[in-house]
């Protein structure tokens, strides 16, 4: 009942503001959700290592800059965001004469991969020509794929899928893509009947039934990192949900490969 309740919550809140917030209000909101997001991650490894937090905080506010930088210069300034925070990591190790470790640095980076990396091109969707359009395909297909695979699996899930998750099943999994292709299908549908964008609904299925299967697979990503350091959930910010992570990790998976896809169609 509780994750019920805290989706109709929720998701209403997350229509207000893809509806009717511009792009700038939008950059900010997506900004904190990484740093809460990052927070939680940075929290789950403290038994494991002394993550360099401020980088990885630095990193998730400058999401809400992609719009206020010139269009012709953010695909520059992301290519040598990366590098730069590697080279920042190892001056952190020379500075604190290697209190800092190696493994403090590699999970740094790799949170900031995983979280500042991959939300990063939710908002460059959106700046898109009918961004606010496409944006919900990454919407349907991720947290379609949650809905329809939690009631597929609960209803008729017998095989377990993986050890890594093993609340989930394999009828779960494939019940999950069907519903999310079938809910970008209608998405199309209603999109070409009230805009006539004329997306071809080959290349969504297509697309739908890759994000999907992406999707879970950031799923089993989080989960695995929760295995790995021995916590149920990221946090319990959300009531029946866990951690903003944890409703995250499906749809800042599939963010950077629904970017491509959906600007070549």
């Amino acid at each position: 009942m509780s994750r019920i309740i805290s989706a109709l919550i929720l998701f209403p809140l997350v229509v207000v503001l893809l509806i009717f917030g511009n792009v700038y209000v939008i950059d900010v909101a997506f900004s904190i959700v990484a740093l809460m997001a990052m927070n939680e991650y940075f929290n789950a490894f403290k038994e494991k290592a002394n993550p360099v937090k401020w980088i990885g905080y630095i990193s998730c506010l400058l999401i809400a800059l992609i719009h206020v930088i010139p269009v012709e210069k953010v695909a520059q300034i992301i290519g040598i965001g990366m590098p730069t925070v590697l080279l920042i990591l190892f001056a952190q190790v020379i500075i604190t004469n290697m209190k800092t470790t190696y493994n403090d640095i590699a999970i740094t980076f790799f949170g900031i991969c995983y979280i500042v990396g991959f939300t990063m091109f939710l908002p460059l969707l959106l700046g898109r020509t009918d961004g606010k359009k496409l944006i919900w395909y990454i919407v349907f297909f991720a947290w379609g794929t949650d809905v329809f695979a939690y009631v597929v699996g609960k209803l008729i899930g017998k095989h377990k899928f993986s050890k890594v998750s093993p609340n989930k099943s394999i009828e779960g999994c494939i019940g999950g893509t069907i519903g999310a292709m079938l809910l970008g299908l209608i998405y199309t549908y209603v999109l070409s009947k009230l805009y006539n964008l004329g997306i071809p609904y080959g290349a969504i299925a297509s697309i739908g039934i890759a994000l999907s299967v992406i999707g879970q697979i950031g799923d089993f990503a989080a989960s695995s990192i929760k295995r790995y350091t021995g916590i149920k959930d990221f946090s319990n910010l959300i009531p029946g949900h866990g951690g903003m992570l944890d409703r995250i990790d499906s749809v800042i998976f599939i963010a950077p490969f629904a970017y491509f896809l959906l600007t070549i169609i």
